[in-house]
């Protein structure tokens, strides 16, 4: 039931006229990038003398790790809706999920000399691969881009969200650098309304008591 919800809601804000809601620049940066493979320098943590299939399960982990950091990082913008879209993503795409993290699993197994030795590196490589999205100086840029990549995974087919990972990932790390506002150079975003307090303490017949709430906002 509320994935149908959410899913009428991104829908209907598909048709919303730009600029859209949490929009954070007049014009957006352009992140846009090439496909990627899984291996190339820089761009993800290596994962040695992999197989394809084993870099399509690296693809699919990478991009399951940066919609979770934006679940996690991105909640100053709720109307972004990441945390629920994330939630979405993994409950619609739980198979081919776990088929990559099972892949993973065995690939380093495959690489390393005993069980204990395996479980430590993939989680040593997950933990490379989670902070590897973390941003400060980037994160409007980050997180607008991961909110689109999420929803657009929501209506991606089932055993097919490698092919998002695919052409998206480059996107995601892109949006990692800073870029402020691309038509007017003298601004870095769109400044956001500050919003009174709404606490009842704060008001007395319709009217915000500055008295009680000096920190109005």
């Amino acid at each position: 039931m509320w994935r149908s919800i959410l899913l009428a809601v991104l829908a209907c804000s598909a048709l919303a006229p730009s600029p859209a809601a949490a929009q954070f620049f007049m014009k957006n940066p352009d992140f846009s990038g090439e496909p990627v493979r899984g291996d190339e320098p820089g761009l993800f943590v290596p994962l040695p003398n992999a197989t394809p299939d084993e870099l399509r399960a690296g693809l699919v982990w990478s991009l399951r790790a940066a919609l979770n950091v934006s679940a996690l990082g991105c909640d100053f913008a709720p109307i972004l809706l990441t945390a629920p879209t994330y939630n979405a993503v993994l409950t619609d795409h739980k198979s081919e999920l776990a088929k990559s993290f099972d892949t993973l699993g065995k690939y380093f197994s495959r690489t390393n000399k005993s069980k204990s030795a395996a479980a430590t590196a993939f989680d040593r490589y997950q933990t490379r691969v989670y902070s590897s999205f973390t941003t400060v100086y980037a994160q409007y840029n980050f997180c607008q881009t991961a909110a689109a990549v999420a929803r657009d995974a929501i209506f991606t087919s089932r055993g097919e969200l490698n092919a998002l990972a695919t052409n998206r990932l480059r996107e995601l790390r892109n949006s990692l650098v800073a870029h402020g506002e691309q038509r007017f150079g003298a601004r870095n975003s769109l400044e956001v309304t500050p919003v009174l307090r709404m606490d009842p303490v704060c008001w007395k017949n319709n009217r915000f008591d500055y008295r009680k709430c000096p920190d109005a906002y």
